[in-house]
Formats: C-alpha cells, sequence, structure tokens
C-alpha cells in the first residue's frame, strides 16, 4: 500500500457534518467534504492485510485496497475506474449504504474499520469534478431489445450493464420521474435528488430510453411488453408493506412510512402529490413504529416537519454497543447503530409492543396502548422469544404514527398476476439464484422482488449480476464483468 505504517499513524475521522439544530431546517445533505489532507491520511490507513476481507463484505466486490491506493496517490482517473468497474452508482452507496465492508476491514479487529464509505464518494464526486465521468461509446449493437421494469437501483444496475453490452434497453417506471427507491422512498437530506438526476442524465446520453407513467400491467399492456422485448428483467421492488392489525387501526393519523417520506419527497421537489390525503407530522406528537432504516427516515423527516415530539418503538430489545461473541469479525454485527436522524432527537424505546391505537369521536388518533417485553434468546444470542411484562401496559399520548415495520413482498395485482410467474414461499418472484431466470425463461428478476426487501448495494449487485445472465440468454456469452471474477482477478489494475 501507498503508506505500510498508515493505519499506525493515523485515526478514524469522520467528515464535519452541520449542526443538528441547523440541517434540521432544510431537507439538504449536511456532511462535507473531507479536506484533501484528512482524505489522503484516511485512505492511508488502509493496511497491507494479505487477504482484503473488504472484497467479500461488499455485496458488489468493490476492488477496495487497489482504489483506496489510489486515493492515497491521488491518481483521481485510476481510483475512478477501479471504482466503477464493480460499481454502476458508486454516489448512491457513498451516501446511503451501511457499509458491510467496513464491517469486514481487517483494521476492524481491533480499531476503527478504514472509511470506505466516505472515501468512495469522495472518488465518484472528484470524478464528476474532474470530468471523468462521461457517457460511454456503444460502438456496436446486437439489435437485441430488452425492456426492464421498475427504475431502482437494481433495475437501473441491470439497464446500465445491459445497454454496455450493446442491447437496447428500455426502462418503464410507473412514477412520474425515474429512480424508484432513490428518488421518493430516501429523504433529500441523505440522498439529494439532484444526484439522482445527474446518473439519470448520463444514461439517457448513453442510449438508454425510460417510459414514465408507465404501470406494466396496469397502463401498459405487458403483452406488449412480451412481442416486443427479447428479454425482459423484473425489478419493481418490495413495495407491500408489513401493516399492524391492531385495534384503531382505521383512525385518521396512522400510515404507513413510505406514503409519509414519498409525499414529503415530492413536495421537495415540488412535484404533485395526487389526491391524495395530506400527511404531515407539524405540531403533533409522533410515534415511529420501526426502528430499521425507513424508520430513521420518518424520525428526520418528522423533526423537519416540526413535531412536538418523536418517539420510536423497535419490538427487539437494544442491541450491544459492541460485537459479542455471537457476532465475531467479519461478519456483519447487529449492534446499535444511531444514524443522523437519531442525533436530530428523538426518544428511542426497545422491546416495546403497541397494542392498540385509540381515538376521539372524530376518528383521530389520540393515544398508544403499549406494554414492554420480555425476551429470551436462543442458542445464537438472538431474540427468539418474549412475554408482556406484567404490570407494563400503559397509554401515551400521540397523534400521528407512522409504521416502518419492513415490507413482505412486491405488489401482485397488476403485472405479476397478469403474468401468472411462479412465487416464493415469500412471495416473491422465484427465480434460480444463479441464473435470476424465472419460470418464463423470457423474463428475469432481480432485486428487492427477488430477494426480498434488502440494502441499495445488495440491489446494485443484482442488477449486475441478473444483466449478465440476460446477455448469456440472448447472446450465448457474455462480457460483463461478474462480482466472482472482478474479486478473484486485478490484473488490470
Amino acid at each position: 500500500m501507498g503508506k505500510p505504517t498508515g493505519f499506525i499513524e493515523f485515526s478514524r475521522v469522520a467528515p464535519e457534518k452541520r449542526q443538528p439544530e441547523k440541517r434540521v431546517k432544510d431537507y439538504n445533505e449536511f456532511v462535507a467534504r473531507l479536506p484533501d489532507q484528512q482524505l489522503n491520511q484516511q485512505a492511508a490507513r488502509c493496511m497491507n492485510c494479505g487477504v482484503p476481507f473488504c472484497h467479500s463484505g461488499c455485496p458488489l466486490g468493490n476492488i477496495i485496497p487497489e482504489f483506496n491506493d489510489a486515493v492515497y496517490r491521488q491518481n483521481w482517473r485510476e481510483a475512478y475506474e477501479i471504482l466503477s468497474a464493480t460499481n454502476n452508482f458508486p454516489e448512491f452507496t457513498g451516501r446511503i449504504c451501511p457499509a458491510p465492508c467496513e464491517s469486514a476491514c481487517v483494521l476492524g479487529i481491533n480499531q476503527s474499520p478504514v472509511a470506505i464509505e466516505e472515501i468512495e464518494k469522495h472518488i465518484i464526486e472528484i470524478a464528476f469534478d474532474k470530468g471523468f465521468v462521461v457517457p460511454k461509446k456503444i460502438n456496436l449493437r446486437t439489435g437485441k431489445k430488452v425492456a426492464v421494469v421498475g427504475s431502482g437501483p437494481a433495475g437501473l444496475a441491470a439497464a446500465a450493464q445491459l445497454n454496455y453490452a450493446g442491447h437496447e434497453v428500455t426502462v418503464f417506471e410507473r412514477d412520474d420521474q425515474p429512480g424508484g427507491l432513490l428518488r421518493y422512498g430516501i429523504p433529500d437530506f441523505k440522498l439529494e435528488k439532484w444526484v439522482v438526476e445527474r446518473r439519470i442524465t448520463l444514461m439517457k446520453e448513453e442510449g438508454i430510453i425510460f417510459r414514465c407513467n408507465a404501470n406494466v400491467g396496469v397502463n401498459t399492456s405487458i403483452s406488449d411488453l412480451l412481442r416486443g422485448f427479447h428479454s425482459i428483467v423484473l425489478a419493481g421492488g418490495s413495495t407491500i408493506p408489513r401493516d399492524l392489525d391492531i385495534p384503531g387501526r382505521q383512525l385518521k393519523g396512522v400510515h404507513f412510512a413510505m406514503d409519509f417520506l414519498k409525499q414529503q419527497n415530492k413536495r421537495v421537489s415540488n412535484t404533485a402529490a395526487g389526491n391524495t390525503e395530506e400527511i404531515k407530522a407539524t405540531g403533533k406528537q409522533v410515534v415511529v413504529i420501526g426502528g430499521g432504516d425507513t424508520g430513521s427516515d420518518c424520525v428526520g423527516t418528522s423533526n423537519r416537519q416540526g413535531a412536538v415530539s418523536v418517539t420510536q418503538f423497535e419490538l427487539l430489545p437494544k442491541p450491544p454497543e459492541k460485537r459479542t461473541a455471537y457476532m465475531p469479525w467479519p461478519t456483519y454485527p447487529m449492534t446499535l447503530k444511531t444514524s443522523s436522524s437519531h442525533e436530530e432527537g428523538v426518544e428511542r424505546n426497545w422491546a416495546v409492543v403497541t397494542k392498540a391505537f385509540l381515538g376521539d369521536e372524530t376518528g383521530h388518533l389520540t393515544a398508544l396502548r403499549i406494554a414492554d417485553l420480555e425476551w429470551t434468546c436462543g442458542s445464537d444470542g438472538r431474540p427468539a422469544q418474549f412475554a408482556e411484562r406484567p404490570g407494563s401496559e400503559r397509554t401515551i399520548p400521540c397523534q400521528q404514527v407512522f409504521l416502518a415495520m419492513g415490507f413482505l413482498h412486491p405488489q401482485h395485482d397488476g403485472l405479476i398476476n397478469e403474468l401468472g410467474i411462479s412465487l416464493d414461499e415469500r412471495g416473491n418472484v422465484k427465480a434460480d439464484e444463479q441464473f435470476f431466470q424465472t419460470s418464463i425463461p423470457k423474463i428475469f428478476t432481480a432485486g428487492d422482488m427477488r430477494r426480498g426487501q434488502s440494502l441499495v448495494v445488495w440491489a446494485i449487485s443484482e442488477g449486475r449480476e441478473c444483466a449478465r445472465k440476460v446477455d448469456e440468454f440472448l447472446m450465448g456469452s457474455s462480457l460483463l464483468e461478474s462480482k466472482e471474477l472482478s474479486c478473484l482477478s486485478n490484473e488490470k489494475y
């Protein structure tokens, strides 16, 4: 590596953030870039560890030590070329990925791991600044047409790769703008939408066609796609939220998290929300049920809208702050995570069950009936069984609840039901794990629609791997990069 003793000399440093009391007044990103010297030092912390476990921790198989070395040497073009060889959208993952690569970092055994995610974001933003990121010229077209249904991270990655392979790609998106979760699910304070638009514009310049307001199976015929395209990729995501079927669920003020987040994203972008009920946390006591990333996004958005108070409930017990014997390195540890939204103000409660929504005579939510839980762990150290703690039931005031308990499976009405395609036991589109091929040979699937709710970085990985299999299906072989090849062979770098 560029500086073999860097991990001894330098500690991990995070970039500066705007103070919580200032950043909650707008929806802009608030994380600054590292100064050049600090960025150089953070890259220098990457060890000559022999076996870089960060490769296996990253779902994309990013070639991390090599691009860290290029950053240390300030060879930005080389760093960009290495990073973009395995990751189509580092400007997304560098902002919103939970960085499983860092959990697998060898330095993380006894120190803070290398700041891989921040380095990744700096590489791509500096590459844009320096003009390295330009539309790729497709020299030879195959004459094959591919339809990609869904423009989230999996669909975009599949479309980009298939376009690079020379196929004519059309992306169908049911919303008014492409991007899926990236545009309408993730708040702007984590991912400003000009970042998404910048990439979409680049993809259009490379020849990809985007058809928006095209809900395949509703206002766009699946038969037309089957007749007009040589292959179809289903990348619609896992969009059916998990509900909480308890007394009072029908009360006004109980909403799914994504309905709330999508509506606010549309407000920020000055886009009409349509004929839907306005959902706002302003002046209300808010409770977010669910402790994951979506719940955290509801916390940050509620604070920005001016909620009186924000409380977050998690059914599971409070995670440990450090690794335990049941989550050894280099596995991804289920430890306590405090997001930037939590820093802005929230009361977090673990091992809490919501038993009923309570309302007034007008049908509006006024309170929750809750209780504490006592958990017992199984032999693997994970929470296995729970019981309500006697005497813990109580009522708390609340006028707005956001259900952020995860997602069950993709929407079946419309496209999936019309195709009659096979589903797995969880309601996802069933596909061969190696070939991404569904029960209809010319139709493939990738991302959350295939594997269930997961991370953006996994969706990009799925889209890339699926594109390779579609290319092989159409052409008999493929020159597209695969994760396995990128991990095993680094000769070009």
